[in-house]
């Protein structure tokens, strides 16, 4: 069989030759040609042919290379349905092929649009007269991931709970000394370090008692940025020691803790500072708090109230004592053992450590060595250390410490989990970098299929207008439609809005960008200037930062960070601004002067004179006559540098400038009070009398910016 294959082949060589020599003769000479015979059959026969079988011959060489063209093609289609567009680029056509193969069926094709769809059995229909094969493919489904995230372990039998130091979080509203007072207890002075004694993130400290008893404080900002941070803190705390200054009551930020610490069922001790000022009145405190259910125990309540003085430290062992008696009212316990859960208070990226956190231990203990998960990063601890900055070996419940050896800085608020290796946290990491993937396509299909929506009802509302013409003729409607878009300059096609204001936020710690953030959160007022986070961070201002400002034409602002001299060079000689702040609301205060200076300026009218026409006369001048308006000035003065307005029944007739400006006859710069005048204006207008004359003055005022950040 293969001996007669080869022959076939040898045979279809010969009569291709045969095909060229035909091809290079003219019809005459191919009549008259007397060939030579040759071995292959086929020769011989092609020898005597005449002029019927050449011009059968070339048909027979065009129906050949017709039927090259037909080879068959397959069209792999994983849905049921397609659009024209998505359909002729499968096959390797362009649009116009598809309408023709749709000429003589019944579909309409005045409704035919590039994105309409087309269903199996037109798509079929389709790829048959395109002398092409259609093959339905089955999309391979995704085996649905195995579920490989770190959880805590179950609650540990009572029998092998240990007690523990209670976490006591120091809250209350701004400037009411919170801070005085763990400086008080812990005799250190971090108020004097805080930039303008406002603490600007949480400190997680450890106090030794005097009775020998150990309480971990937070002290948590009182500033209203910081609402989301404090909210935090009570979900890690025992105890809340509530400070209300005596002479201040109740404020906004006091309300707000008591309503965290209500969420989160954590119990109240009430620190009423500053008694010893003369306008205290510890008394009205504990009235006020009633309206917010903070019942005090002399009021038949269960909130301990202990009057204090944080500066002169008055009372401050009485406080102690209340929160350590408290703490033994709700016995306090934990499991020293098996692998550890926390907290994270605090994250910031050190120079010299890298990524550092500060964290609270809930369960077992902490050492060196041990791998950690917190959110979507990881750790393998390589040093431990206390809040004085010494290094420790340990960590067990309820103590604060810093950690070292995170590959990235997680989030302020994260759960720490300890797993048992390296791999299992790379496991645990990229299983919550999958569902987090998940969740973001799920969100981002549900904001494209609204987009589709609203396109798709834009497009058949455009198609409603032009249903009455072919499709051929509203492509050509929407050509023209659309052309002088085709020929702009790229700069003309994209117009910078100016009034836009681009900011980069880096701040020290995570929790202090994430209070800023908060605070934009709350701006309103995109119509007047819209406001543009194009990146925040942690560390300090960087060369990437003044490139990325750059770009937007924007603004960096630092929060207790710093920029070196290169950063500051290069940003003045790129013309790029760096506001560096060390307290919230002044950087807040800075940002909203700088949205105010990108407001167009607002123009006043202030009043410089009034007068009215008391007499009309016409004067001519040249070959015109003028009207000319007898006044006398009843308010300030007339001045003819300046503008001017004619009123009639308190509308506005005209505006302009003064052509001529006479005291009895002669020409006058200024009419002062009770003085008479004739002038006249710069355009020809009939005077009545009774008529006002205004001389104003056109003043700008930069416009402030509506927003109210709260403080």
């Amino acid at each position: 069989m293969n001996r007669r294959l080869i022959l076939k082949f040898e045979n279809l060589i010969h009569f291709r030759d045969a095909c060229r020599q035909l091809h290079t003769l003219p019809c005459r000479g191919v009549c008259r040609a007397q060939w030579k015979p040759v071995q292959s059959s086929v020769y011989r026969w092609v020898c005597n042919v005449q002029l019927e079988t050449t011009v059968f011959l070339m048909l027979f060489l065009l129906f050949l290379s017709l039927c090259q063209l037909c080879v068959p093609m397959y069209v792999s289609n994983s849905m049921r349905q397609m659009t024209v567009e998505e359909l002729a680029r499968a096959m390797g056509k362009d649009i116009d092929h598809i309408y023709e193969a749709l000429l003589y069926t019944d579909i309409d094709l005045n409704s035919l649009e590039p994105d309409s769809i087309l269903y199996e059995d037109s798509i079929k229909l389709i790829v048959k007269k395109s002398g092409m094969k259609y093959k339905s493919a089955k999309l391979r489904e995704e085996k649905e991931r195995e579920n490989k995230d770190a959880v805590k372990r179950p609650p540990a039998e009572p029998a092998f709970l240990t007690p523990r130091p209670p976490v006591v979080t120091i809250m209350g509203h701004v400037d009411h000394g919170k801070t005085t007072l763990l400086d008080s207890l812990r005799k250190t002075q971090v108020a004097a370090m805080e930039a303008g004694g406002i603490t600007q993130h949480i400190g997680a400290f450890l106090v030794h008692l005097p009775s020998g008893e150990k309480i971990t404080f937070l002290d948590t900002p009182g500033h209203a940025a910081f609402s989301a941070m404090r909210a935090r803190g009570t979900y890690v705390t025992d105890i809340i020691i509530l400070v209300v200054a005596a002479e201040d009551g109740v404020m906004q930020q006091t309300v707000e803790s008591i309503e965290h610490a209500k969420n989160a069922g954590v119990p109240l001790v009430l620190a009423i500072n500053k008694c010893d000022k003369p306008e205290a009145d510890p008394e009205r405190v504990k009235k006020e708090l009633l309206a917010y259910d903070v019942v005090c125990e002399e009021f038949g309540g269960d909130v301990q109230a202990v009057n204090i003085s944080a500066l002169k430290g008055d009372n401050l062992t009485v406080l102690a004592e209340a929160t350590v008696a408290l703490a033994e009212m709700l016995e306090l316990k934990a499991d020293y053992t098996g692998l550890v859960e926390g907290t994270i208070i605090e994250s910031r990226k050190d120079k010299g450590k890298g990524p550092v956190t500060t964290a609270i231990i809930q369960r077992g203990t902490l050492r060196k060595g041990c791998v950690l998960v917190a959110g979507k990063t990881w750790a393998k601890v390589r040093f431990m250390f206390d809040e004085n900055g010494k290094a420790v070996d340990a960590a067990s419940p309820s103590i604060p410490v810093e950690i070292m050896g995170w590959k990235e800085v997680p989030s302020a608020g994260d759960e720490i989990l300890e797993v048992e290796s390296e791999q299992r946290a790379h496991e645990v990491v990229a299983w919550r970098t999958y569902v987090e993937q998940q969740e973001k396509m799920k969100k981002d299909g549900e904001v494209i299929e609204a987009k589709q929506k609203e396109h798709r009802m834009e497009y058949e509302k455009k198609q409603q207008n032009l249903a009455h013409l072919t499709w051929r003729q509203r492509k050509a409607a929407l050509y023209k439609a659309s052309k002088h878009l085709m020929f702009l300059k790229p700069k003309e096609r994209v117009e910078t809005d100016k009034n836009v204001l681009s900011i980069i936020i880096k701040g020290d710690v995570d929790g202090s960008v994430e209070a800023i953030l908060n605070v934009l959160d709350s701006y309103d007022a995109d119509d007047e200037c819209k406001l543009d986070v194009i990146h925040f961070g942690m560390g300090d201002i960087s060369e990437t930062d003044l490139s990325l400002a750059e770009t937007f034409n924007g603004v960096v602002y630092g929060f207790s960070v710093k920029a070196n001299e290169t950063v500051k060079k290069m940003a003045a000689k790129k013309g790029i601004k760096i506001k560096l702040h060390n307290i919230i609301y002044k950087l807040i205060e800075d940002l909203k002067d700088e949205l105010s200076s990108r407001l167009p300026p607002s123009v006043v009218e202030n009043t410089i004179g009034e007068a009215s026409v008391l007499d009309i006369f016409s004067v001519t001048v040249g070959k015109n006559k003028v009207s000319v308006a007898g006044c006398r000035v009843q308010k300030g003065q007339l001045d003819k540098k300046m503008k001017f307005k004619l009123i009639r029944k308190g509308n506005v007739i005209w505006k302009g400038s003064l052509s001529s400006l006479k005291h009895h006859k002669d020409d006058v710069q200024v009419i002062k009070t009770g003085m008479d005048c004739g002038l006249s204006l710069d355009k020809h207008i009939e005077f009545n009398i009774g008529d006002e004359i205004i001389c104003y003055e056109e003043k700008e005022i930069q416009q402030t910016t509506s927003w109210n950040p709260g403080f």
